[in-house]
């Protein structure tokens, strides 16, 4: 039989085959729409932008119609492949499936052979790398015209350039010097200026004992970079350089952490342990029997899937075991709730659940990867080898934990779910462990330990209608004990007030957990004062994880410490830790049924969004000062808000991220635009910084989704082009930037187009198209003139500069620099210190040693001034640059030394390669 799915390729001339035969597309214009659309695979992509593909930015009036046609006509030649592109409104989408467009294989291949490079298995990641490359047919979408598609084939062609590059590395480290040269030789003929090629080819060479043609090799490129750029061999081809005259077997460059290596830190992230736990006998011992068939000779990874109903205690089980054993794991353990079964849908995404496991490990957020597959493979690679525990809770499905699984067998995984997780079973080798609700034996056992010995054994009988009434959940269990604690009545007016709840509730019983202990919830919440009652319902309405005492005062528009204390004491709220509480699933699922229009619910919730709002605000003002605030118009917060006072703003972002994205998504729910966007606004530095991008676009992608106030929209459209881009997702930011530009264009906001212009300079600079960046950088000049926008004038000044600086004009490149110069204001230490940077780097290279060295010293007292980490480190790397070219190598030791201690907290690959350099210079 036939498949009834196309196989698409893009890497060489647009071909989809379906049964082995190419499908007749029809003329170019169809052709382009689904090369966009492949490009652009599983996101809707506009007609704007399909147009702008076909038409090369300039489509006829008929357009929109011309492109329905295409899309028609592209349908109908996939025939059988019903569903694949689909309209979205504003646009359209294609899906495919796995396996089934070679870029999607390509990329798939490439990550598992990084991971391979990474655990040091090189012929492993040869093959990868090589089976990988040999699914190209040529230029991508060769034959097909246009600008669009141009700047796309290009990315991909630079793609597979550095996968080919880190291909030969790996050959290199196999020593396969001799195989190697004639590759790299072509490609070093068809890219002269190409250095990382050039510094491989210097390797083989070398290795195959060749080191005067190696030698020679450099020589040669370091004539052509004079002549063509008028700039030396750059330090990575310089380091390359020196380690081949030092022997062709030096390292080449290195990877993560590897299995005996050091991890940058040991995490310890298990919640502390439940007081008072009991029974369980048989579930740990079967643990302690998985855990001690840890061996370093089964090579498959250990995972245990607990799964049971809400409320019998799969997280405390999984806690306390994981604490009982966590001696077992000296490297450390994991620990996320993954949030399954959120009652307000709101679960852990597999990228973000990655990201902090990689925040965990203490990942720089500047070496963090882009995507989730480079992301998962290198929260792998640091794993491995490694004696650590990992705890998956609440998952939802198999999809939700798979991203998170580790490789190898020196790793125990113990997830838990309500669902039974077949597909973890059955595909990954999980083993399943079932976990019921408690016998009365080990329920009274429980009894036992909250109540003590002596009240349970003196009144037995009611003891036992506890347990039967609590159906061995132990949540109900706890929260009967934390009531029996807090009164002085006897046990047999305890059960006999339960068992009435009891009564009243039978016709509701409809199985679930909820159900179950719906009984044992209204008769403690029964009992709570008035004022704790009403938090208790506003407390649902929180739609993150845990919260602090201010967010909870900001929900009650009160002082709530009474409150919060009354909730923890009757095991209706989870205390975690110093100031810090959460609901457990089934309660906050309680607490929504509860609450009523008498509660004020919206009211109450835009305290919470002010909150977070203005705290996060407040944050922001100290992570970043100098920012401006003119498009905020930041309104008084509502009577009743409680602002956190963060001493540390980074702490607080990096505790409160996973509650500010969920109380903006809830805001855009809701439709509080303002707050919305705002919020998005207030938390756009920290998500950057801290290189959470996926979340940062995701903020400004909702924020478009609500907001009408067009400078907000333009806004969101500019922060979230720099979100794309510092994504890698050059086409969609260029697309948003476009966008911005047409809505300051129709509104006449100058002051909003030289903005725009300068972040297109920027992207362009980005991709190395500096022609494209001194264009947008000149408009932007323009347009602050006419404005008379001094601030924005020295800038996009500078930013020109920059562009002829990267163009080799360095003498013209002064010109715009000395004028930027005397139109900043001085307290904008940002500014001056990034225009003295480019006046230094063109004094460096006109030789004028001594003015770049003055121009880089006046940069770096601006940078310290603006508490600029990352820039000042970039002065002092420059500055040291100089001083090696004037024979200083003392004194460039002295600039670097400071320069990689900056590093090592921010880039450490960067602080790596300074080491390299230092090391070399001998100083």
């Amino acid at each position: 039989m036939g498949t009834t799915q196309p196989l698409f390729a893009v890497l060489g001339p647009l071909d989809v085959r379906l049964d082995g035969r190419s499908l007749p597309l029809g003329g170019v214009r169809n052709q382009l729409v689904l090369a966009a659309l492949l490009l652009q695979e599983g996101r809707t992509v506009t007609v704007d932008e399909l147009a702008d593909t076909v038409w090369d930015g300039a489509p006829p009036a008929t357009a929109r119609k011309q492109i329905q046609a295409a899309v028609s006509q592209v349908r109908r030649a996939l025939g059988t492949a019903k569903g694949l592109v689909r309209t979205h409104g504003f646009g359209y989408q294609l899906v495919v499936g796995a396996g089934q467009l070679d870029l999607n294989r390509f990329s798939g291949m490439v990550g598992e052979a990084r991971v391979s490079a990474a655990r040091g298995e090189f012929g492993d990641a040869a093959d990868g790398f090589r089976a990988a490359l040999r699914l190209w047919r040529g230029r991508p979408l060769a034959g097909l015209p246009g600008s669009v598609v141009e700047q796309h084939a290009t990315r991909l062609e630079e793609l597979r350039l550095a996968v080919l590059e880190e291909c030969a590395e790996c050959e290199l480290r196999l020593g396969r010097h001799r195989q190697l040269i004639p590759e790299l030789q072509a490609i070093a003929r068809a890219l002269p200026l190409r250095e990382r090629v050039t510094g491989l080819l210097m390797t083989a060479l070398a290795g195959d004992g060749r080191q005067a043609e190696a030698i020679s090799v450099y020589h040669e490129q370091a004539a052509v970079l004079r002549e063509e750029l008028g700039v030396d061999p750059g330090p990575l081809l310089h380091r390359m350089y020196v380690e081949m005259l030092q022997g062709p077997d030096r390292a080449l460059a290195n990877g993560a952490a590897r299995p005996g290596e050091e991890l940058p830190v040991r995490p310890a992230q298990l919640p502390a342990d439940i007081r008072g736990f009991a029974g369980r006998t048989a579930a740990i011992a079967e643990l302690d029997r998985h855990a001690a068939g840890l061996t370093e000779e089964d090579r498959a990874v250990v995972i245990v899937g607990l799964s049971g109903t809400a409320g019998v205690g799969k997280t405390t089980l999984a806690v306390h075991w994981a604490h009982r054993v966590a001696g077992r794991f000296p490297d450390g353990q994991l620990y996320i709730n993954l949030r399954g079964f959120d009652p307000g849908g709101r679960t852990t995404e597999p990228a973000d659940a990655v990201r902090r496991f990689l925040d965990a490990l203490g990942v720089p957020a500047t070496a963090v990867p882009r995507g989730l597959e480079a992301q998962a493979a290198l929260y792998r690679s640091l794993i491995s080898g490694r004696r650590m525990l990992v705890v998956l809770d609440n998952a939802h499905d198999a999809d939700q934990v798979r991203p998170l699984l580790p490789g190898n067998a020196s790793v125990i995984v113990l997830v838990t779910s309500r669902n039974r997780l077949t597909g973890l079973v059955a595909i990954d080798g999980a083993r399943p462990l079932s976990l019921g609700v408690m016998s009365p034996a080990e329920s009274r056992e429980l009894l036992l330990r909250r109540l003590g010995a002596d009240r349970v054994q003196r009144e037995e009988e009611h003891a036992a209608r506890v347990v039967t009434l609590c159906a061995g959940l132990p949540l109900a269990l706890a929260i009967v004990s934390a009531r029996a604690q807090e009164t002085s009545f006897p046990l047999a007016a305890l059960a006999g007030e339960l068992g009435q709840a009891g009564r009243q509730l039978d016709s509701l019983d409809a199985g679930d957990s909820l159900t179950r202990v719906r009984a044992v919830f209204s008769w403690s919440y029964r009992a709570l004062t008035t004022a704790g009652a009403h938090l208790f319902r506003l407390l649902g309405l929180h739609p993150g994880t845990d919260f602090g005492i201010r967010a909870a005062e900001s929900l009650a528009g009160i002082d709530v410490r009474a409150g919060l204390t009354e909730l923890t004491r009757a095991s209706l709220l989870i205390e975690y830790g110093s100031g810090r509480y959460a609901l457990h699933d089934l309660l906050r699922a309680y607490a929504m049924e509860l609450i009523s229009e008498s509660d004020r619910p919206d009211e109450a919730f835009a305290r919470l969004a002010d909150h977070y709002l203005h705290s996060a605000a407040a944050a922001d003002r100290l992570l970043n000062p100098l920012r401006s605030t003119r498009i905020l118009e930041l309104a008084e917060p509502a009577t009743g808000t409680s602002i956190d006072d963060a001493a540390d703003p980074a702490v607080w972002f990096a505790a409160e991220r996973a509650n500010l994205l969920a109380v903006l998504g809830r805001a855009a729910e809701t439709g509080l635009d303002r707050q919305t966007w705002q919020l998005a606004w207030a938390a756009d530095t920290a998500l950057e910084r801290l290189g959470h991008w996926q979340d940062f676009v995701g903020s400004w992608e909702l924020t478009l989704g609500v907001t009408r106030d067009p400078r907000a929209r333009a806004y969101a459209h500019r922060r979230l082009a720099h979100g794309f881009t510092l994504l890698g997702r050059e086409a969609e930011a260029e697309a948003q930037l476009r966008a911005v530009l047409r809505l300051y264009e129709e509104a006449g906001d100058l002051t909003g187009q030289a903005i725009t212009h300068h972040s297109l300079s920027y992207m362009y600079d980005t991709l190395d198209n500096v022609d494209r960046a001194l264009h947008h950088s000149e408009l932007a000049v323009a347009c602050s003139e006419r404005t008379g926008d001094t601030d924005e004038l020295a800038r996009a000044l500078n930013a020109v500069g920059w562009c002829h600086v990267r163009l080799g004009d360095h003498a013209r490149a002064l010109t715009y620099c000395r004028r930027a110069l005397t139109l900043i204001d001085p307290a904008n230490h940002r500014t001056l210190a990034d225009t003295w940077d480019t006046i230094g780097y063109a004094h460096h290279h006109l030789g004028e040693y001594a003015r770049a060295a003055d121009a880089y010293r006046t940069a770096l007292a601006m940078a310290r001034k603006a508490e600029d980490r990352y820039l000042e480190a970039t002065l002092l790397t420059h500055l040291g640059d100089t001083y090696v070219a004037t024979g200083d190598r003392e004194a460039a030791g002295a600039a670097w030394r400071p320069a990689i201690d900056l590093l090592a907290t921010i880039d450490e690959s960067a602080a790596a390669t300074l080491r390299h350099r230092l090391a070399d210079l001998g100083a």
